[in-house]
């Protein structure tokens, strides 16, 4: 049983460090996504209500083990400011003198961000005992830990495994949440079942689709990764995302599929364009004539086409539990969103349990102007999530005590 605040007795005073996944799209100091903030504030409120003194550690982008201001986590703590209602103390550094300060001199219900975590090579490194050395560090100034970044519990990492056994560990009520829909998904899900599956690899994926077919009703595909599928098929492809090496194990998948009386949906057109540009050329054609259409053979897919798009809905729509991890297209180009619009607009149509899987599905639904609100959950965490689909055990939740 995984241990919780409910466990950690009187908190007042006590110095928490609160690992976070605060790791959102930032742009010259511009956040672009402030969802994982958000998905955060319960936990942290939580913890000042008790007056705890709050440490909120997190990192940032990927900073190649060394200081970068490109990924300072400081308008992440102006942004927690305005969200909080009252000040954040930014620390410059992550365990050097400015943290340890601040570990003392905050007031009962204070809250302060350290640096980003990542700025340390040991947070990410191979070497157990490197990791340990930077979790101890951090144990000098801290009581407590309670990790809420569900975005990494899939992580050997110093601040979400190290850390957790080194000093007394309480899962975060984001975490909690996740769990909570994550065993929904796993455990007598109501049927009809539906995955959808979409983003750019197949090779990501082939481990849930293998663990999840014994369970499912019915598996969407689209995104880059169905041109593989469709490859193994005999479709021709273009110059569509292909992982030729993984073409005979999608052939086992869709055997196995038949097999198990699993409906795989895959797209009947495709949106095609001569090149990966926002304004390319671009016209929808059936899936059996990619290579033949005005635009030439060379061209790629970059979204599932209006028909595919109808289709899948429909399979969502008539679902009670749907699980929802990567766009049906490149999103972030408008000519080529209009799948993932599609889908996500039926996601929240769905009667029972609709799940966005975070990372990619995530940003593409805010992008797309809907809200949280519209969906049954959208998850902070696509690795994650998916990994723990997989049947995976997941390093930040063992050491929490799952």
């Amino acid at each position: 049983m995984i241990r919780t605040l409910a466990d950690a007795g009187d908190l007042r005073s006590k110095r928490v460090l609160l690992r976070c996944d605060l790791n959102v799209p930032l742009n010259d100091g511009v956040i672009g996504d402030d969802g994982r903030i958000r998905a955060s504030l319960q936990t942290i409120q939580y913890l000042v209500e008790a007056g705890a003194r709050v440490l909120i550690a997190s990192h940032l982008g990927r900073p190649q083990g060394a200081p970068d201001s490109k990924y300072s986590l400081e308008p992440i703590a102006r942004r927690l400011e305005e969200l909080l209602g009252q000040p954040v103390l930014f620390c410059s550094d992550t365990v050097g003198p400015v943290a340890k300060a601040a570990s003392k001199l905050l007031e009962d219900g204070g809250v302060a961000l350290l640096e980003n975590l990542r700025f340390h090579p040991e947070e990410t490194s191979e070497d157990p005992a490197e990791r340990q050395e930077l979790a101890t560090e951090i144990a000098s100034f801290v009581d407590l830990t309670v990790c809420d970044g569900f975005g990494v519990v899939h992580r050997e990492q110093a601040s979400v495994f190290e850390l957790a056994k080194t000093v007394p560990s309480y899962a975060g009520f984001l975490i909690q949440a996740e769990l909570e829909v994550l065993q929904k998904l796993t455990s007598n899900p109501a049927e009809p079942y539906t995955v959808v599956l979409g983003g750019s690899k197949v090779s990501d994926k082939l481990a849930v689709i293998g663990n999840l077919l014994p369970v499912v009703n019915s598996l969407v595909i689209g995104g880059g990764m169905v041109f593989t599928v469709l490859a193994a098929q005999g479709y021709a492809v273009g110059k569509s995302l292909l992982e030729t090496d993984q073409i005979e194990t999608v052939k086992g998948f869709l055997k196995q599929a038949v097999e198990l009386g699993v409906d795989i949906h895959l797209p009947v057109d495709i949106e095609i364009a001569e090149s990966f540009k926002a304004d390319a050329a671009h016209q929808t054609v059936s899936v059996a004539d990619m290579e033949a259409s005005e635009l030439g053979s060379d061209v790629m897919g970059l979204d599932i086409g209006p028909e595919s798009a109808l289709q899948f809905a429909e399979v969502i729509r008539n679902s009670k539990t749907v699980f929802w991890n990567g766009p049906m297209g490149v999103f972030e180009f408008p000519a080529f969103a209009g799948g993932t619009k599609v889908v996500a607009q039926a996601l929240t149509e769905v009667s029972g349990i609709s799940v966005v899987g975070g990372g990619d599905s995530a940003a593409a639904v805010r992008a797309l102007g809907f809200a949280d609100s519209a969906f049954g959950y959208i998850s902070t965490g696509g690795g994650a999530s998916l990994e723990y689909l997989e049947g995976k055990e997941l390093p930040g939740l063992t050491a929490l005590g799952l």
